[in-house]
Formats: structure tokens, sequence, C-alpha cells
């Protein structure tokens, strides 16, 4: 079980997904076509494991997170996590459904912003992976469907009651999690679960244009940025415009913010450098 990574992404060679470095982007895929990308005990561990590791690396800028052959994920492994689960005493599946939490901890706690291009099925645990990244770009085939209460479970796994209401509201929240149903891709769109769709063959193409625009952003303002989105759910307006005022503040200190005014003053276009 992997449960640390050291040293940069680009020489980390994965081994229960695909990992790719290309510039200031990394793509996370799910690799097992053959059964639509589901997810094993050391899937969920090795993701989590990479995107803590990100903390570490500043050569990475963003994420992709994508699955092959035309499907996101289909959620955990019926085989190898779903049958081992009905053998394991309270404090073993306790020690599960940690560990599944553990990665959208990881995904949120991340500071690189996460893309998710999702096609085909996103179930379970696959629409929960969807859910937590940052942005969501679509295809009109996609099917994200938060199925747990199909499988005799409450639809609270993984973060979903807090963050998906978030996302798309109350009430339609409640609809997918105490019917199981699938979400569409048109639909997904028009409750804003999808940032925009793209037709199969050029939705991996857009999520890569995005995170590589992303990535050329300032990328200490980036991960400010997506820190005060998820603090500032508990907070006041009161306390948010605090908060951001120190924010703010913090970011005024690094380099790229005088790059961006030499190059304002030079009509240039800033490069950043995260510093």
């Amino acid at each position: 079980m992997i449960t640390a990574i050291a040293g940069p992404l680009s020489a980390y060679r994965a081994q229960h997904l695909r990992l790719s470095v290309e510039g200031a982007v990394a793509t996370l895929t799910l690799d097992r076509p053959e059964r639509k990308n589901p997810l094993t005990f050391d899937s969920y561990a090795e993701m989590a494991a990479i995107l803590r590791a990100a903390a570490h690396d500043d050569a990475v800028r963003a994420f992709v997170v994508t699955g092959e052959g035309g499907n996101f994920c289909s959620g955990g492994d019926v085989h190898e996590i779903i049958g081992p689960l009905l053998e394991r005493d309270t404090k073993g599946l306790m020690r599960f459904t940690s560990m599944t939490g553990e990665l959208v901890k990881a995904m949120r706690a991340c500071p690189q912003p996460i893309v998710a291009a999702v096609d085909g099925v996103a179930a379970g645990a696959g629409a929960i992976i969807a859910m937590a990244s940052d942005i969501r770009l679509g295809t009109p085939r996609a099917k994200v469907a938060f199925l747990f209460n199909r499988v005799g479970l409450a639809g609270c796994d993984m973060g979903a009651c807090a963050i998906l209401p978030r996302i798309i509201g109350q009430g339609r929240a409640s609809e997918l999690l105490y019917l199981g149903r699938s979400l569409g891709g048109e639909e997904g769109l028009a409750w804003g679960f999808f940032n925009r769709l793209h037709e199969p063959d050029a939705l991996q193409p857009a999520a890569a244009a995005m995170a590589r625009e992303i990535a050329e952003g300032p990328s200490f303002g980036h991960a400010m940025t997506k820190r005060m989105l998820q603090m500032e759910w508990a907070m006041s307006v009161e306390q948010a415009i605090e908060a951001e005022a120190v924010a703010q503040a913090l970011c005024m200190t690094t380099n790229d913010f005088r790059r961006a005014y030499d190059a304002f003053a030079a009509k240039q276009r800033p490069v950043f450098r995260g510093d």
C-alpha cells in the first residue's frame, strides 16, 4: 500500500493508475478500461498519496483527472472492494471509509486546481472524484450517478452531502442522493455540475488546454483562491472579507505580483513563476 511519495511527481512511476507530467500539468488517468476504470484499495491510496505529494512539488501547477477508454470511473471495484468489505468488522469498515474520505481530503488540500475530464460513466466514488475536483468538463454522453442508495447505503459518502449541494443546490443534490439516478451531460451542464461540455474526441484536449491556462497563472494566488473557496464555506460574510484581506495581502508579497505590475508598465503579458 502506497503511504507517501517523496521527490518530484515527474520522477514517480505510478503503480495502480497512470501519472504523466507535461510541463506544469500533471494528468492522473484511471486505467482499467475493460471494467470502466473501477477503483481498488491500492488506487484509492495511491491517488491520495500523489495529491498529497503535489503540495511539495512547485513544478506542478495544475492537475487533470480522467479515465481511459470512454469512461471516467465506475466506482469501487465490486470484486476487489465491495466483496471483501462484507467480511470486515466495524473497525475494518471504518478504516475503509476513512481511507476513501482521505482521497477527497487530499483533493481539496492539494494546492493545485484540479480539472476533471468526465466522459461516459462516473458512478459512486467516480462521481465523488468528479464532484471533488475544482472544475468539471463533460461530454453529452456523460452519466454521473451517486448510486450509494442502490447498494443499500446512505448518500452521505466521501463528503457528498457537504460538497454536492454547494455545486448544484440542496434540492437537486437531494434528488440525486435519494434516487441514485444518472445525471446526464446536458442536464449536468444546466444544473451547474459541469462547467462546459465537449464532444468525446475534444474532451481531453480541452481539459489539457484549461489546465495549461491555469498553470500559466500565479500558482501561489491560485492555491490561495482554492484554500479560501473551501474555508469560506464555514464563514460569515464579515469573516470571509477579513480572511480575504489577509490572503490578498500575502499574495501582494509575491514576486508574481511585482512581475504583473512590471509587465503592465511595459505593455507585455506577465510570465508568472510561482514565487
